[in-house]
């Protein structure tokens, strides 16, 4: 209970402030109410939504939307917020300096132009936010990268690797827009696909409407794939043990069905004219998520001086155990973080308030000559949209060092 009077009573906090802008600009009791009937009506049923979640199921379409609504609702209000408050501070400020100037205490009014301000750059915030849920979602990006080693085997020089992650098949509403996205994954032409984990929400069945996109895919050297931390079913409620088996079993079966062999913490070989290289699958291992990869295990069949790629899910392995390891993993694909499906990359800066919870959190990382990639994710999950981090389809080029 203490949770939700917290979270009401910051809403009630946002929108007090950026009511005054309201206020400031139109006397109108129609629009007074207008403003209040619509946050409370937004709010109100985005905590019915949550309040009723039904946790065998999982996340809703109807509830990323309420949440959708809730994010349109309240962010470009955290601005307008900011802008109210920072004259409020001005004010106050002012007025004391007229109190010791002619010893009279008056609060000078609001100001037209800065509600005018406020209301401005709010739009920016509510525009990106909508474009993000009407389009952003499915605007999918090729990334490019070309990574260069010493010792990359000669026959693997110019092998060209596609990798995709958190395809969170339960959110998808567009089957138009799916196919466009898989057409283009197979425009790249690439010698192999890699896929690093999360093919669904939360249950086998969220992939049923979607394996027929999925089996298009095509790679000369095979696809293969590795599990995310949604796939194992542990956020949501089961009846009995077996049902969540029964449901992790039918998650594993999926891999299969769309054509990818699917890595449990094993190894194979990619091999090319006289040359081969290693690649390396382990199951989830998240500082904060399940630890289910045994990256020994996974190794186990394969020699220290092999070349390797490994496909790990949760970046923070590579941070916690793979970077540091004995033995050179030279490339990791990873996901997982979704860039939070929000943020800002332009030329030269790139930002993401998940920055502040992964180190490693979007495109290519290089510590000790070892890579990784960490994947921005092609699907959503729990907000219906992409604000400034796009869906991605990573495409790595290796290339053999001159020397």
């Amino acid at each position: 209970m203490l949770r939700w009077i917290i979270f009401i009573a910051i809403l009630l906090v946002i929108d007090f402030y950026a009511f005054q802008s309201v206020k400031t600009l139109m006397k109108s009791k129609i629009v007074v109410c207008l403003y209040w009937v619509v946050s409370i009506a937004i709010a109100v049923n985005f905590i019915y939504q949550l309040a009723h979640f039904d946790r065998s199921t999982g996340i809703s379409h109807f509830l990323m939307f309420s949440f959708a609504l809730l994010v349109l609702s309240i962010v470009p209000k955290i601005t307008t917020s900011f802008i109210m408050l920072s004259e409020d501070v001005f004010r106050i400020f002012k007025t004391i300096t007229n109190y010791f100037s002619t010893s009279t205490i008056h609060l000078p009014e609001r100001r037209a132009f800065v509600s005018k301000l406020a209301l401005g750059l709010a739009a920016l915030p509510f525009t990106s936010i909508l474009y993000g849920v009407i389009k952003g979602k499915y605007n999918f990006k090729v990334i490019q990268h070309t990574l260069y080693f010493d010792d990359l085997p000669d026959a693997f020089d110019g092998f060209k690797i596609t990798q995709i992650s958190d395809i969170h098949s339960g959110s998808f509403d567009n089957a138009e827009k799916i196919g466009y996205g898989i057409d283009l994954i197979n425009e790249q032409e690439s010698d192999v696909i890699l896929f690093t984990g999360d093919i669904v929400n939360n249950v086998a069945n969220e992939m049923d409407e979607w394996i027929p996109y999925f089996k298009k895919l095509k790679a000369k050297y095979g696809k293969f794939s590795v599990l995310g931390n949604h796939d194992y079913g542990e956020y949501v409620q089961w009846n009995t043990s077996k049902e969540k088996e029964d449901n992790f079993n039918a998650i594993k079966n999926i891999h299969p069905k769309i054509g990818f062999k699917l890595l449990l913490n094993e190894s194979v070989y990619l091999e090319k004219g006289n040359d081969k290289i290693a690649l390396v699958g382990v199951e989830n291992w998240g500082t904060k998520f399940k630890k289910a990869g045994d990256l020994e295990l996974a190794a186990s069949s394969i020699k220290n001086e092999d070349f390797k790629i490994l496909m790990s899910h949760d970046p923070t392995h590579w941070e916690t155990e793979v970077k540091n390891h004995n033995d050179n993993y030279h490339l990791t694909l990873s996901g997982h973080t979704h860039g939070m499906q929000f943020g800002i990359e332009i030329p030269g800066f790139k930002w993401s308030p998940v920055q502040y919870i992964y180190r490693h959190w979007a495109g290519i990382y290089e510590e000790f000559g070892r890579y990784i990639n960490v994947n921005r994710g092609f699907g959503f999950l729990a907000f219906p949209g992409r604000v400034g981090i796009w869906p991605e389809i990573s495409v790595i080029t290796l290339k053999k060092t001159i020397t």
